[in-house]
Order: C-alpha cells, then sequence, then structure tokens
C-alpha cells in the first residue's frame, strides 16, 4: 500500500472518529424531558354538592417526612373544622416508637409530639377526656388522614363553608435544628428538642368559589408546645420555610 493511501486512509479513521465522539457528544447533551408524577387522593367522604377543594403539595429541597395539617376557620379566627392532617399526628403512633424523653426505637409506635403541631392543637376543640394531643387512646377523627406524600400530591375534597373563609396549614419537621434553634435553647424541654425549628403556620383567605389560592407564612408556632399562640416574628426561621415548594388550593364551583 502506498504512502499516499494510508495517508488517506488515516485521514479517513480521524473524521470517523471524530464524527462519532461528535455524535455521542449531542446524544448525551439532548434535553429529556421529565414528567413529574403526582399522587392524587380523593376524599371518600366528600360531598357531591358542595365545591370542589383541591390541596396541591409540592415538596421542597429541605422536604423530609413533615407533619402538617390543614384546616379552616371563619374570618374572626374561630376554627370550623379540619381538612386533611398527617395520620401520625392524628393517631399518636408515628414510625419510630418513643420510650421516655430521648430513646427512639426502629419499630412503629407511640410518640407524644406536643410541639409538633401546637397552633392547630389548641385550636380544635378537646377529646373526651379534655387532652388537646392526639393519642392512640384519643385519636383524631375528625378529618381524612394520610401518610406523608413522598412526592408532588393533590388532594381533593368538597367545601360548603360560607364564604369568606380561611384556610391554615401549620407544618413540622422533627429535629430541623439551625444556628438560633439549638438543642440548648430550651434545655428543659424534651418536646422542644423533639422539634428544634417550631412549626411554620401558613394562611389564605378563600374569598370566591373558583379559582387558586396560594397559601403564605403568617408565622410559627410555640416552640415547647405548650400554648397555641401564634409567633409572627419569622427571622429566625431558615431550613422550615423550605419544605414545601407549593402549596395550592384551587376551587371549582358547582354551580
Amino acid at each position: 500500500m502506498s504512502k499516499i493511501y494510508k495517508t488517506k486512509l488515516n485521514h479517513m479513521n480521524k473524521y470517523f472518529f471524530i464524527l462519532l465522539l461528535s455524535t455521542i457528544v449531542f446524544m448525551q447533551c439532548k434535553p429529556t424531558t421529565r414528567v413529574e408524577e403526582v399522587v392524587t387522593i380523593v376524599d371518600p367522604a366528600a360531598n357531591k354538592k358542595g365545591d370542589t377543594f383541591t390541596i396541591n403539595l409540592k415538596p421542597g429541597k429541605h422536604f423530609n417526612h413533615p407533619t402538617y395539617v390543614v384546616w379552616a376557620e371563619d374570618m374572626a379566627g374561630n376554627y370550623l373544622r379540619t381538612i386533611y392532617i398527617t395520620e401520625s399526628y392524628a393517631s399518636g403512633i408515628f414510625g419510630h416508637q418513643m420510650q421516655g424523653d430521648s430513646i427512639w426505637l426502629k419499630t412503629k409506635g407511640p410518640s407524644y409530639q406536643p410541639a409538633a403541631l401546637p397552633y392547630w392543637t389548641h385550636k380544635k376543640p378537646g377529646s373526651k377526656d379534655g387532652a388537646k394531643v392526639p393519642t392512640p387512646q384519643n385519636p383524631f377523627v375528625d378529618a381524612y388522614t394520610g401518610a406523608t406524600q413522598k412526592k408532588a400530591f393533590n388532594f381533593e375534597t368538597s367545601v360548603t363553608d360560607q364564604l369568606p373563609f380561611r384556610v391554615l396549614m401549620e407544618v413540622n419537621q422533627t429535629w430541623d435544628w439551625n444556628e438560633h434553634w439549638t438543642n440548648n435553647l430550651y434545655p428543659d424541654s424534651p418536646a422542644y428538642k423533639r422539634s428544634a425549628q417550631p412549626s411554620v403556620i401558613y394562611g389564605v383567605t378563600i374569598n370566591e368559589k373558583s379559582g387558586s389560592y396560594y397559601l403564605n407564612p403568617i408565622g410559627h408556632g410555640d416552640p415547647k408546645g405548650d400554648s397555641g399562640k401564634l409567633f409572627t416574628n419569622l427571622k429566625t426561621m431558615t431550613t422550615a420555610l423550605h419544605i414545601f415548594d407549593t402549596m395550592e388550593i384551587s376551587l371549582n364551583s358547582s354551580k
């Protein structure tokens, strides 16, 4: 084979290799469309004659199995009803059973968490024995309860409340520390040590039967769970404000 032919062959191999490499890079860089999976839960007790009420929750970058509750109030702040609550808090049975104030078992069982959702807890009616925090002996049963979803999800139900009314949501995540909410801030409160950053409360006013509404933060709950006070200063809250990216309520009128 002549030197000229060999040179041409080498050039052809070189160009073929460059073309192949470019094709691989192009295929790897080609954008892909991701379809986010959304779980939809329908309330079996929804009133078919009421307006359709949908809660859309999309987890944020600091989402890690939080506890939360959604409820309705009148414009004077009086409790009307609970719409949705995570099963663990409503039943008093969590994924890790608590023994004493600092020992957690790997097995599912009773756990007493007064600092988890204190604002809602002190708003709702008490149980028969006067207790506020739900327990296995006195669970909260007046609402739809569900496990904490790991992905975005919709909860569809109905509303018959008279307009206008308020919808509130309280969210909390255990051991969510930051520079202000440290584990020695309230050394005499085991409830606080299990909560760290206190619960965040969100709210929105519903004044029309159709449309989309977005819940916005209005304060935080009692860090020790001793009261139902709303603390409006959120300057010390960090990751707790990013548990959810989206908290949307959509209403569709039945008329």
